[in-house]
């Protein structure tokens, strides 16, 4: 895709982008895609695969207790639960607040780890990262921001979201709708939001403003982005996600670029048919 090729120019050491299509077609890609970078957040959406595939398993229901006294697993999926972002402190009730929280997602990695009994990280090498080929990803240590991967793997998964083999496509569809709709809070690095929409693990783009996503993206976009400067978007209007994964921590720089290049390849997308 000649979109891609704006990549060029941003001010960052290195990137690696792709673009793979609902029917598992890589229709562009930049830079090297089998470079090693930190996803940060964008691991959540790998560790949030691998607690619904413990859940289909039986491991544990969504609705079961985890994290504070009232919380369940699907309200630490969906940054629901009440803890802060970023310490086990309890910020507000269960259900009344989109608290954006790593705690939630570590709190969900111990719940998981309890009840498989099995470390995380294996769950989810077990359950997601070998059965879609992804080599050369690695969710050690936190949860919600210590992956490692590569566009290359990154691609597999945005594949296998847009056409799930590892869960049923109605799971899916609930990760990826509103979950306790009408909710208020803040997404880090673009402000307070109302509503401040989230599925099960993943954002939902909605009617948000400003957002990293672009102009034509769709309400129904989902994703994630990450503060270690990269993002993993999924839009089903388009049938297709893209992927860009740099070394350089997200800032003042990524504001005008993603959105720009996101409404370089949709509009490069719908051109093609």
């Amino acid at each position: 895709m000649d979109s891609l090729a704006m990549i060029a120019q941003w001010p960052v050491p290195n990137a690696s982008a792709g673009v793979v299509r609902a029917d598992g077609t890589v229709a562009g890609s930049y830079g090297t895609l089998q470079r090693s970078y930190p996803l940060a957040s964008v691991t959540k959406p790998l560790a949030a695969y691998a607690v619904l595939v413990a859940w289909e398993e039986g491991v544990f229901e969504l609705d079961d207790p985890a994290g504070p006294e009232g919380a369940t697993v699907r309200h630490l999926l969906a940054h629901a639960s009440g803890l802060a972002f970023d310490a086990p402190k309890v910020m507000a009730a269960p259900g009344t607040r989109r608290i954006y929280s790593n705690s939630g997602f570590e709190a969900l990695g111990e719940a998981l780890a309890k009840a498989a009994g099995i470390p995380f990280a294996e769950y989810a090498r077990q359950a997601v990262l070998e059965p879609l080929g992804m080599a050369d990803t690695t969710l050690d240590g936190s949860p919600a921001a210590d992956g490692v991967s590569t566009v290359a793997d990154l691609l597999k998964f945005a594949a296998e979201v847009q056409a799930p083999r590892l869960l049923h496509p109605s799971t899916v569809a609930t990760a990826t709708s509103v979950a306790f709709p009408g909710l208020k809070g803040v997404l880090p690095g673009y402000g307070r939001q109302d509503p401040n929409d989230w599925g099960l693990g993943f954002e939902i783009r909605a009617a948000k403003s400003p957002h990293w996503t672009g102009a034509l993206s769709s309400p129904a976009t989902f994703g994630h982005f990450g503060q270690s400067g990269t993002f993993l978007w999924i839009d089903p209007a388009a049938g297709a996600a893209c992927v860009a994964l740099t070394d350089r921590p997200f800032g003042e720089w990524a504001l005008p670029l993603w959105p720009r290049l996101t409404d370089a390849v949709l509009s490069e997308l719908r051109a093609a048919g």
